[in-house]
């Protein structure tokens, strides 16, 4: 089975932002979180995390700030609530963590991080910083920037990330 959209992966990347699954319109548009209430793109250059504000076609522009995209399923595609615990590929997600050896992967839902680590979707889930690694990995869930998840949004999460993230571009 194909991948809806293409992995956006290399070796030294700072973060890799993962979500649960390409929506509908992205699918459609073949560019991650292309539908228009959707805040990424914004939030990115609302946060200084890229210099200019992309368009979901330029998705793969980030990899020149070291930046990534993956989703965890990566052949289905739709809401949440329209997606099963098969779809969820864990271990895909595993083995390109471990071969890119990214510096953090940010999920960019609770959803994402349940989908992840196996979790009911009752089991509570802290925004920030999680106690889990992969190697030298780190993980980070941020709020969802879609616009169906606009009732839970909060910027301070994104902004945190984005000043470490800062400070790990200078160090390198």
């Amino acid at each position: 089975m194909n991948d809806v959209l293409p992995d956006v992966l290399d070796h030294g990347l700072i973060v890799v932002f993962c979500g649960t699954a390409a929506s509908a319109v992205s699918a459609r548009h073949g560019a991650y979180y292309a539908n228009p209430t959707n805040a990424f793109w914004t939030t990115l250059h609302a946060t200084r995390l890229t210099p200019r504000r992309l368009n979901p076609g330029n998705f793969r522009e980030l990899l020149d700030l070291r930046i990534g995209l993956t989703d965890l399923a990566k052949t289905s595609m739709g809401s949440d609530r329209c997606l099963q615990p098969r779809d969820m590929l864990r271990e895909r997600l595993g083995r390109s963590i471990r071969l890119y050896q990214p510096q953090i992967v940010a999920f960019t839902s609770k959803a994402a991080w349940r989908g992840w680590q196996g979790l009911a979707s009752a089991e509570a889930v802290a925004y920030g910083w999680q106690a889990e690694t992969l190697g030298e990995t780190a993980f980070y869930v941020l709020p969802s920037p879609s616009g169906a998840a606009r009732g839970y949004w909060d910027t301070v999460p994104w902004r945190a990330l984005a000043d470490e993230y800062r400070r790990r571009l200078k160090m390198t």
